[in-house]
């Protein structure tokens, strides 16, 4: 199977399939609950949700994560993603412009600032593997000036392309590289998981490279094993991405080891987040912004006002906990009292 073919199986398996692995009884953070503020001695419009992130300013500290780009029908889903953001003030990830170094054609699929000049946070995306498959600084800077991206992910995928059929397993080197060309790409530089989480061990050693942060991606949201072993056609191999499907860390206990770890680097917290309450939480564990994407994708499959006002659903639900919490801005929500709760099941 082609990649672009490719693309477009894991675009029509996640808006078919189940492909999280529980969610929020996964993500970490149904165990945990905000001290209710009867008192919050502030008014709800005084509630104030913009941030400034990689030096640009956001009316949310929300990201559209990244997912795909690359075919023509991943290009319509980037176009309504990105202008929903644009109309929103909320950043946006493009998923990985491999396809883009394989062919200049594709850039199309990929060039959203042309649909929404006013997008205030573009992400580029590359797998980190190939940094030792043969991508340089050169390419790096090619697939940054093609679509004019502010930041640039690369994204660390080990358990998928251990399952996926056409899977590059080899991560050797993959730190030394990063320090190399990171210094020189011209724009902020993020390490990012797809759906395993960033564990203590992994942080540690992110820690050490000049990034300027990092999206946790942990276990709650899209099963990227599960998406493999769905597209599978091998029965041991559709086995093996069923059995580590919820392999990982989960999200909630990721952000905290990244803020950790981490503490003057960005963290954006993902994996699973599906509301503005798990948002609000992640941001009192020390996330400086959240990233969410399945939720965004079945919303652009139907169109960009069904983005945005699922962009709007979620942002009404942060204000709000933020009121309940005697916080007027974001960063009053960092450290806020998160308990744990006696029945996760029927935390909010």
């Amino acid at each position: 199977m082609s990649v672009a073919e490719r693309k477009d199986a894991h675009l029509a398996l996640c808006l078919s399939e189940e492909v999280e692995p529980g969610g929020a009884a996964t993500n970490g953070f149904a165990g945990l609950r905000f001290d209710h503020d009867a008192l919050p001695e502030i008014d709800l419009a005084d509630v104030r949700t913009g941030v400034e992130l990689l030096g640009r300013r956001l009316a949310a500290p929300l990201v559209i994560g990244a997912m795909t780009g690359g075919t023509a029908r991943a290009g319509q889903v980037n176009a309504r993603l990105a202008a929903a953001a644009a109309r929103c003030g909320v950043g946006f990830a493009l998923g990985s412009q491999r396809r883009m170094l394989q062919d200049e054609a594709t850039r199309a699929t990929y060039a959203v600032r042309e649909a929404a000049p006013d997008l205030p946070l573009l992400f580029g995306n590359l797998g980190a593997v190939q940094l030792v498959r043969g991508v340089g600084l050169r390419e790096l800077r090619r697939l940054v000036a093609g679509v004019g991206c502010d930041a640039f992910f690369f994204h660390l995928n080990p358990l998928q392309e251990a399952i996926q059929p056409e899977g590059d397993t080899c991560f050797r080197g993959i730190a030394e590289r990063l320090r190399e060309v990171v210094p020189q790409l011209g724009v902020p530089a993020l390490v990012k998981e797809v759906g395993s989480g960033i564990s203590e061990t992994t942080a540690r050693k992110l820690a050490a490279l000049p990034i300027a942060g990092v999206e946790t991606a942990g276990v709650g949201g899209t099963s990227w094993a599960r998406v493999e072993s769905l597209r599978a056609g091998d029965p041991s191999r559709r086995a093996l991405g069923e059995r580590f499907a919820r392999w990982g860390i989960p999200t909630a206990e990721s952000v905290a080891i990244c803020r950790r770890v981490l503490p003057d680097r960005v963290v954006i917290a993902s994996g699973g987040l599906r509301d503005g309450l798990e948002v609000a939480k992640a941001l009192a564990l020390g996330a400086d912004a959240a990233a969410l994407a399945l939720p965004f994708l079945r919303a652009a499959d139907r169109s960009e006002d069904a983005v945005v006002e699922e962009i709007e659903r979620l942002l009404a639900e942060l204000r709000t906990a933020m009121f309940l919490t005697g916080c007027a801005t974001v960063a009053e929500l960092r450290g806020r009292r998160l308990v744990a709760a006696p029945d996760p099941a029927a935390a909010p």
